[in-house]
């Protein structure tokens, strides 16, 4: 692994804005970035992607063992009007999407995760999408050599489960939502109806604001048409605590992700992990924050619902080093063993990992120059090559 500095396209802005890449940058900040890109070697590859698909079969596994126990439902700070709804999902089987690990690695030693972004993980059209385009136009324009290759099928598998979620599941219509004034989630969102349209699956987008509620208890969109199948890029842990979530259950909606996926996207997956398989290779040691954790020197703490970083502090020798505020904590925390990212440059640079039907897909990687990864890190591409 090695990080290789490169030219830009001459014309990249101009193409991102032909494809509705809008969120290129961020508040005056480039954030995808093409002065570099990553290269790696096949057998980092196939590290990287058998190491994800262990630690997803893990991951499933907590699932498993926390909707049996009333106690680490509420470990999982789940409210219990809930517990019913989101053990359904899981016992029927419900059908997943997508979903990104964040893995920290240097092509040397084992990758390890930092956390699992199984709810709603973006960064998903500039790793399945663009970063492909960035390849195949280097290649064309002979500033790449013809052999390197990507680990990336991303798309190719996104539209292969749309197919299969019509198929198999049933899925006639497919609603999908996010909030307003959120541009990189609406650009998320807008790539995931380009995929489920290039699988034949009928699709319709609302904001989250525009769902309504019928008489029977079901959600209508702005037609007031009832909804079977909904992607919603919106956090569980929001949903389940607002207004309309004792409608949830009664609701006749397959939700995409499905309920069960609040267990996974929460930090207390980590210490539970740490748990039901200590001192595993590609795991950190961590524990809840408020079952007095043995004394660690170098740490992180991490609120349950934390997301991008948000409320995350680092510490080093009882010191704290970095942190980054936001609006989370009240639900507690846990804390985690501090593994610093691999520094390339002045950088850090951590590898997101993504999965689609439980199967790993690709990678995409994020740079900051901070310790911690937040929602304006960089992109930068990747390339296969010997």
């Amino acid at each position: 692994m090695k990080r290789v500095t490169f030219s830009e396209r001459p014309n990249w802005r101009e193409k991102a804005s032909e494809y509705g890449f809008n969120f290129h940058t961020l508040y005056g900040k480039p954030y995808w970035c093409e002065d570099a890109y990553y290269q790696f070697t096949i057998k980092e590859i196939e590290t990287l992607e058998e190491v994800t698909a262990d630690i997803h079969q893990m991951c499933l596994q907590v699932v498993k063992k926390v909707v049996a126990s009333d106690e680490l439902m509420r470990k999982f700070r789940i409210p219990q009007h809930t517990w019913s709804f989101v053990r359904k999902a899981w016992k029927t089987c419900q059908p997943s999407l997508y979903s990104r690990l964040d893995l920290v690695y240097d092509g040397l030693h084992p990758p390890k995760l930092l956390e699992n972004n199984a709810d709603t993980p973006t960064s998903l059209y500039e790793a399945a999408f663009f970063q492909w385009v960035w390849l195949e136009d280097n290649i064309k324009a002979g500033q790449l050599p013809v052999n390197v290759d990507q680990y990336n099928s991303i798309q190719d598998q996104l539209i292969a489960r749309f197919a299969v979620l019509q198929s198999d599941y049933t899925f006639g219509l497919l609603h999908l939502t996010c909030c307003h004034n959120t541009e990189e989630d609406r650009g998320t969102v807008q790539y995931l109806q380009d995929c489920a349209t290039a699988a034949g699956l009928p699709n319709i987008f609302l904001y989250i604001e525009e769902l309504g509620l019928g008489e029977k208890g079901q959600f209508t969109d702005i037609q007031n048409q009832v909804i079977k199948n909904l992607f919603k890029l919106y956090p569980w842990e929001f949903m389940l605590r607002e207004m309309f979530s004792t409608k949830l259950e009664d609701a006749g909606v397959c939700w995409l992700e499905p309920a069960w996926k609040c267990i996974i996207s929460n930090k207390a997956l980590l210490p539970m992990l740490w748990k039901m398989f200590p001192d595993h290779p590609n795991l950190l040691a961590a524990y809840f924050f408020e079952d007095k954790p043995p004394r660690m020197d170098n740490y992180v703490v991490k609120p349950l619902f934390s997301r991008e970083g948000a409320n995350v502090q680092v510490f080093e020798g009882h010191r704290e080093i970095a942190r980054v505020d936001g609006p989370y904590g009240a639900e507690g925390s846990i804390v985690q063993a501090f593994h610093p990212l691999p520094r390339f440059g002045t950088s850090y640079t951590l590898i997101g990992s993504w999965l689609v039907n439980d199967l790993p897909c690709g990678i995409g990687l994020r740079e900051d120059r901070q310790f911690i990864t937040q929602d304006l890190s960089r992109f930068y591409p990747h390339v296969i090559a010997e």
